[in-house]
């Protein structure tokens, strides 16, 4: 069954993701695109280095270019964000992109971009699934679609560099004397960030750079179970900073210099504290249900609102549409700023963290020790349990009263179910792009995060 999720629609290669399916998709967003804007100019199409991914990007540019719609697909593997990029500035009625993003290598994905570069929300989406099935895929061959100039083959990449060397202060960032190591996790990441600035003196070396569409056998999600070769080559190897990108290249993590892993709770806030102090840029902050209760402290510190919304960063573009905030994010680490796109996106999230180290003239390990020091430290952790043959139903979850003795004070059903006490919470989550239940916690002690964790796998559990 086809049908789109949290983030895209996304299924196994070869099972519910076929070249016949992708077909369908794709005649189900030209049908949307003849009935709605009436005149569609043009879709551009990306994709990422997954198994197949550039044939199924062309089976999806050759139907919608056989329903008269022109379509510029990318000449070679590229992020996500740049097909955001390019949908918001320079012309296209939609954006599409082929990949699963941070799921296995077995599956693969379609991504739908906006015209203003954010991400297609519910309300989008639903409405191209309407129009699933409702007529049989029309395609055109390749040579055919070239030889009408409907269908061509473009490289997006270089008014996306173009304008990161405008959108960040390259020159202040190039005085920084740095030995990085990258680690792409086989994905579509590139290296832009040395392009972007190339004089720099800043020493960039990578990981896992190589075409694999296999990803070396991990999910390429960063996240510290997956980053255990730059974690080690970082600390042995004296490399000032450690940073990885998932498969798509819209999200981010980082590694200190000693080796410790740094995920988007403490990102966030840290680069918020950069936009609005530094920057003097003016919003809000956003985040997702999930987030570290520290975004929402740095918040009140600066003086501004924070919003929270339901997982998917589809949700926080509105909140950047709607101009509310000048930073947002999500806890698996995609980061979006105002006056770019209302998208996440890796590159520039690991451009503004340079940025920030090069203005405050400290290192990540001393600002995040300066963060701790004045908000405190939170112990945040999430965990996947699999579906398997558990109800799949949440609204069955027994809901205590108290969280380790502690009183259960409100529960959150924004997305999925957060049981809040006065400093820790509990979170359940089923997944909208993988079958199984994601469980968060947070709390002020490692030992209590990890004692909430082993509660609610066994509520899980007793479902």
């Amino acid at each position: 069954m086809i049908k789109f999720g949290t983030d895209g629609w996304r299924a196994v290669i070869g099972e519910d993701f076929t070249f016949h399916n992708v077909r369908v998709v794709s005649q189900a967003v030209a049908d949307y695109l003849k009935k709605e804007i009436k005149k569609p100019k043009k879709v551009i199409i990306g994709y990422d280095t997954r198994f197949l991914s550039k044939e199924f990007a062309l089976a999806s540019g050759l139907t919608l270019a056989g329903n008269g719609i022109k379509v510029d697909i990318s000449k070679e593997s590229i992020p996500t964000p740049v097909v955001s990029f390019n949908a918001r500035y320079s012309g296209y009625d939609l954006g599409i992109m082929i990949t699963a993003s941070h799921n296995p290598y077995k599956f693969n994905g379609v991504k739908i971009k906006t015209k203003d570069g954010g991400a297609a929300d519910k309300s989008l989406t639903d409405r191209i699934e309407k129009f699933l099935y409702r007529s049989k895929p029309k395609t055109i061959s390749l040579r055919e679609a070239e030889k009408k100039g409907i269908l061509k083959v473009k490289d997006f990449t270089l008014n996306y560099k173009e304008f990161l060397k405008s959108f960040f202060d390259i020159k202040r960032i190039s005085k920084l004397r740095f030995k990085i190591l990258i680690d792409l996790m086989y994905g579509a990441g590139n290296s832009f960030t040395q392009e972007v600035i190339s004089s720099s003196s800043l020493a960039i070396d990578y990981l896992h750079k190589e075409f694999n569409p296999s990803f070396g056998g991990i999910h390429p999600e960063p996240v510290e179970n997956n980053l255990k070769e730059l974690i080690k080559r970082v600390k042995k190897e004296d490399y000032n900073l450690g940073v990885a990108l998932d498969g798509d290249g819209d999200r981010i993590a980082l590694v200190d210099s000693k080796g410790n892993f740094i995920n988007a709770q403490l990102i966030l806030p840290l680069l918020a504290i950069h936009m609005i102090k530094n920057r003097r840029e003016v919003g809000g902050i956003g985040k997702t249900v999930v987030g570290s209760n520290l975004i929402d402290e740095v918040a009140l510190s600066l003086g501004v609102n924070c919003f929270e919304t339901p997982v998917g960063f589809k949700f926080i573009s509105n909140l950047f549409k709607e101009n509310l905030i000048c930073i947002g994010g999500e806890e698996a680490g995609g980061i979006g700023f105002k006056g770019y796109i209302p998208e996440r996106d890796g590159t520039a999230s690991f451009l503004m963290v340079l940025e920030m180290i090069a203005y405050e003239g400290k290192s990540l390990d001393s600002l995040i020790k300066e963060l701790r020091k004045r908000y405190g430290r939170w112990y945040y952790t999430r965990v996947s349990v699999s579906l398997g043959k558990l109800a799949k139903s949440m609204e069955k979850l027994k809901i205590p009263s108290k969280l380790l003795g502690k009183r259960v004070e409100r529960v959150n059903r924004l997305d999925g179910i957060k049981l809040i006490t006065k400093d820790s919470w509990l979170m359940f989550r089923k997944s909208g792009t993988e079958p199984i239940v994601r469980i968060y916690a947070e709390a002020k002690t490692k030992k209590e995060r990890d004692e909430l964790i082993k509660l609610g796998t066994r509520l899980i559990h007793a479902l």
